[in-house]
């Protein structure tokens, strides 16, 4: 069983041709956008979509990200993206990422800080309200 300090999330994604370069292997900057795929999925199965937070009136832009790649992805493989929220006490949302080839080796790990928007671009420098009751119902402190 999980900890609830320690959410995570696994979706298997596909390689597509158009995400190979001339060599058959994944070009590196795809690597981020796995990184998108594995937000969207967590957002799903946690209930922290990217709509629920524009419902609520912000944004939540990128600020840094880190991407250390161990192990290439060739067109046509499987792999795994496991994505884990880091609960912060700060007004953020981080996330840790580990890709893993169908052998179960780690491919690509790195990790993603996003911090919230108000709808007139100020900078929250406190939880909202809907992230700390989404915080709150997730058992996060």
């Amino acid at each position: 069983m999980q900890s609830k300090e320690n959410l995570t999330c696994t979706e298997e994604v596909r390689v597509r041709f158009n995400e190979t370069d001339p060599l058959g292997i994944v070009w590196h900057g795809h690597y981020i956008v796995y990184f998108e795929d594995g937000r969207e999925a967590f957002g799903r199965q946690h209930g922290l979509t990217y709509l629920d937070i524009q419902k609520a009136g912000f944004v939540t832009p990128i600020v840094k990200s880190t991407c250390e790649h161990f192990l290439p992805l060739k067109y046509g493989e499987t792999f795994k993206i496991v994505t884990t929220f880091v609960n912060s006490t700060s007004a953020k949302l981080i996330y840790q990422y580990e890709l893993f080839n169908e052998n179960n080796q780690l491919v690509c790990s790195g990790e993603t800080i996003q911090v919230f928007l108000d709808s007139e671009n100020n900078l929250c420098l406190y939880n909202p309200e809907f992230f700390q009751a989404w915080k709150d119902k997730m058992g996060l402190s």
